[in-house]
């Protein structure tokens, strides 16, 4: 038998961290042949794909989360299809409260086989771990800001308040480290406000070691000529345009501008009826660190 005359083989899947619960729902069958839950280990996922594809061809599929894409790589790799589906498109029936891992395999089993579900955009590992250190280098940017409120909520407490500029210039972080001198701070003090500037000082470097590797890479063939574009616009930097390009890949796979900003999640919520016309705020379900980067170059 031909691989294009073999029936198709839907599995939806539940990834968790120790199992996986999977569902074999065959194209002409009313309900799936196989519930059943699986260790979350390749070897045996493998065995038992490798045994349901003896009777058609598999389009396995399961929904995106902190599982990640090792799961698709590996079944792409064993020759089956495996689609990530994006959870917020997958339908839901009003009303319904039930939820639990063998009900919704089956149901994104049958969806799946309907074709009412939206896969996502798989990225290459490549283009993962680049992703990966530009989300490292935010992940920095906001434990720094934890770290300067710790700072000036501490002075506070204790009466010091800065009153000769703006905060966080190098006026202000020089009247701070003058603090650690000063006799009016008392030893534990000076020792609470000397370890969260030395916390501070700490993610800063880090911060910095992470901008200059991610200058490195913008200078790339693979990223240099998009980054070039991106920055082109205003209020886009090289960092602002290396998010940009890690996070949403290949622009031209947004057929509309309505698509990309609904991706980043730019369009306002709506809720009308009849003549009545109501728009909210925006929807905020995309892309957060692409939207933030938007909003900060408007």
């Amino acid at each position: 038998m031909s691989v294009s005359s073999l029936s198709e083989i839907h599995v939806g899947m539940d990834v968790h961290k120790d199992t996986v619960m999977i569902a074999v729902l065959p194209e002409d069958a009313d309900a799936p042949t196989v519930v059943k839950q699986l260790p979350n280990r390749e070897a045996k996922l493998r065995r038992f794909l490798a045994g349901v594809a003896e009777d058609g061809e598999l389009r396995c599929c399961y929904e995106a989360s902190g599982a990640g894409y090792v799961l698709h790589r590996a079944i792409e790799g064993w020759g089956h299809t495996c689609e990530v589906i994006a959870p917020s498109l997958i339908p839901t029936r009003p009303g319904h409260r039930r939820k639990h891992d063998r009900f919704d395999v089956v149901e994104l089993a049958r969806q799946h086989r309907a074709g009412m579900l939206v896969p996502i955009r798989v990225p290459s590992e490549a283009e993962e771990r680049v992703r990966d250190l530009v989300r490292c280098r935010e992940t920095f940017q906001r434990e720094i800001l934890k770290s300067r409120h710790y700072i000036l909520k501490f002075l506070r407490r204790r009466g010091f308040v800065f009153r000769d500029g703006s905060n966080w210039t190098q006026k202000h972080l020089t009247w701070i480290r003058s603090l650690l001198n000063d006799n009016r701070i008392v030893d534990e003090d000076r020792d609470v406000l000397g370890e969260y500037l030395a916390l501070l000082e700490y993610k800063l470097d880090r911060r910095d070691d992470l901008d200059r590797k991610i200058e490195k890479l913008a200078l790339s063939p693979n990223y240099r000529e998009a980054v070039g574009r991106l920055r082109s616009l205003r209020g886009i930097d090289t960092h602002g345009a290396m998010v940009l390009r890690s996070e949403l890949g290949d622009l031209r796979r947004f057929a509309t501008p309505r698509q990309l900003m609904a991706f980043v999640g730019l369009v306002p919520s709506e809720h009308s009826s009849g003549s009545r016309e109501n728009r909210g705020s925006i929807t905020k379900a995309g892309n957060s660190h692409c939207r933030h980067v938007l909003v900060q170059a408007a």
